[in-house]
């Protein structure tokens, strides 16, 4: 995988459909401070690195 990929921007939208949760959860994640880090734009979209996705997907499945 190149640096450009691992570092992409993905989208909350791309991000729950991977998860395959309700935008409802992946947004209480956020609140409760469970979700993966996440980039807040000016607009207020918010957008999530690709490695920091991978990070916690990686976390959560050492504490399954």
């Amino acid at each position: 995988m190149s640096a450009r990929t691992r570092d992409e921007k993905m989208t909350v939208k791309e991000v729950i459909a991977d998860l395959k949760v309700a935008p409802s959860t992946f947004y209480r994640w956020r609140q409760l401070g469970k979700g993966p880090r996440a980039i807040k734009l000016p607009n207020g979209d918010v957008r999530i690195r690709r490695s920091e996705y991978e990070r916690w997907l990686a976390e959560r499945e050492d504490a399954a």
